[in-house]
């Protein structure tokens, strides 16, 4: 973990990856947290995929964050992990 700490940081010192990086941050926030609440529940990637009534694999591209899902599935997201979904544009 050390040597992706320093790998990050030095790439971080250039201003077109920082800038890159600094864009994706809500993408990333949020497959940080459904799979934090995924975990929290005890729930897999199938238990969520079945709860909502897809197939695991489109759980694993949400929670890639190279994923742009649609509202729609944010909110089944949500409600299968007994969660809200708050959007906002500040």
């Amino acid at each position: 973990m050390k040597n992706y700490k320093i790998l990050k940081n030095n790439l971080l010192k250039n201003k077109k990856i920082k800038k890159a990086y600094d864009e994706l941050e809500p993408e990333f926030l949020l497959a940080q947290m459904i799979i934090s609440k995924r975990i929290e529940k005890g729930m897999s990637q199938a238990d969520l995929a079945q709860k909502i009534g897809t197939r695991q694999p489109a759980i694993a591209r949400l929670e890639s964050g190279n994923y742009n899902p649609s509202v729609t599935l944010l909110k089944k997201t949500a409600k299968a992990l007994d969660a809200s979904l708050k959007i906002s544009i500040d």
